[in-house]
């Protein structure tokens, strides 16, 4: 079969199943589908920040790209300060900068799997994490979500170097894993524990330090995945934990090695982001009050399918991918940018219409938006 041909075989399976997927641009209508949490993407004051740090910072350097891996040609004073930075803010030994959170968990899980290891994971850990473990030479093991008893009997049942690995907050359910008793258990069997904070930081602990710090966890956790392209607003990652941690992933995390380093710029806006972070509280108190205020007005319409989150995401369940995609069409119509998830991104029967509240959001757009989900479902 000519490549084409395959190609098109593939897609038009997809095409039939309903599951196909394309980009799409939605303009004009008001953002329920965004990472955007705090706001700080289409912050004014987030963009002064930067300009005002390159400013004070020419005298790094006046590339605009980076030039080559951070082993190489790539690596600056900035990059290492902002490093020790983030690790003093979220209260660990260290932190290594990563070009993504796909990229960090992709270096972490690969690099640290070894033959004999068992990686036991939450079955609703992110995409990312599953490729790193694929190209890890350990073992890997889901535990059905946030089930303890079912991780204990597997920490029971495994040899060897075991890491357990969980969100903090849940990508598509938006609930929280149970981090002190995961952190118990991990204790318990000598397994090392890894969080990924991406849908915790910046809204949860003091400032936005996340989860594992608002629980006082930092010691009892190996290693924690910060990234910046969601209530940040910018783009990028940190792995945050031990310095012998750090050293090791500089020298076996091929996502790390082998990548050019991000610029200057990039890392300009995170630290501009942490800035606008450390004085933020009153945008964490609105986005709480907007979370409160939807699942109040939503329960209001009567039967339906809402998982339980105290947390931005909000995901209602609605099975079948031409009836999900059907109902965020009719509320699209409305005016509302929602978007419906789709197996096999969710497992079959589990798709749903993701709704992603926040800081700006005003309680006028939630109830408009209650009273479009009604009708249009």
């Amino acid at each position: 079969m000519h490549i084409d041909e395959r190609l098109s075989a593939s897609l038009d399976k997809r095409i039939a199943e309903k599951t196909f997927r394309s980009l799409t641009l939605k303009s004009g209508l008001i953002d329920f589908s965004s990472n955007d949490y705090l706001g700080f993407a289409r912050s004014a004051e987030l963009e002064k920040l930067v300009s005002e740090l390159e400013i004070v910072n020419v005298k790094h350097s006046t590339q605009v790209g980076s030039t080559g891996s951070r082993l190489l040609s790539g690596n600056t004073a900035f990059a290492e300060e902002l490093e020790n930075f983030i690790a003093h803010y979220h209260h660990a030994e260290a932190a290594l900068l990563f070009n993504s959170g796909y990229n960090a968990n992709l270096g972490l899980f690969s690099a640290l799997g070894r033959k004999g290891d068992t990686i036991i994971y939450d079955e609703l850990i992110h995409a990312s994490v599953h490729d790193g473990m694929r190209l890890s030479k350990a073992e890997y093991k889901p535990f059905a979500h946030n089930n303890t008893v079912q991780l204990e009997q597997l920490l029971k049942e495994t040899t060897g170097q075991v890491f357990v690995a969980v969100e903090s907050v849940y990508s598509m359910d938006g609930d929280f894993a149970p981090l002190k008793e995961i952190a118990a258990l991990c204790k318990k069997y000598k397994a090392s524990l890894i969080v990924d904070e991406a849908h915790a930081t910046g809204i949860f602990g003091e400032k936005g330090k996340g989860l594992v710090t608002e629980l006082g966890l930092e010691k009892d956790v190996f290693a924690r995945l910060i990234t910046y392209g969601k209530a940040m607003g910018c783009h990028g990652a940190a792995v945050v934990g031990s310095t012998l941690l750090k050293n090791y992933l500089t020298n076996f995390a091929r996502s790390f090695i082998y990548t050019t380093a991000a610029p200057l710029h990039n890392l300009y806006a995170i630290k501009s982001a942490y800035d606008l972070l450390e004085k933020s509280g009153n945008r964490i108190d609105s986005l709480n009050s907007i979370i409160r205020f939807f699942r109040s007005r939503i329960k209001t319409i009567g039967e339906i399918n809402l998982h339980e989150s105290s947390s931005p995401v909000q995901s209602i369940i609605i099975p079948g991918n031409e009836k999900v995609r059907k109902a965020a069409a009719q509320i699209q119509e409305k005016g509302f940018d929602v978007r419906p998830l789709v197996s096999p991104t969710v497992p079959a029967g589990q798709e749903r219409i993701r709704i992603c509240l926040h800081a700006f959001n005003t309680e006028k757009e939630v109830d408009d938006l209650v009273s479009a989900i009604q009708t249009s479902l």
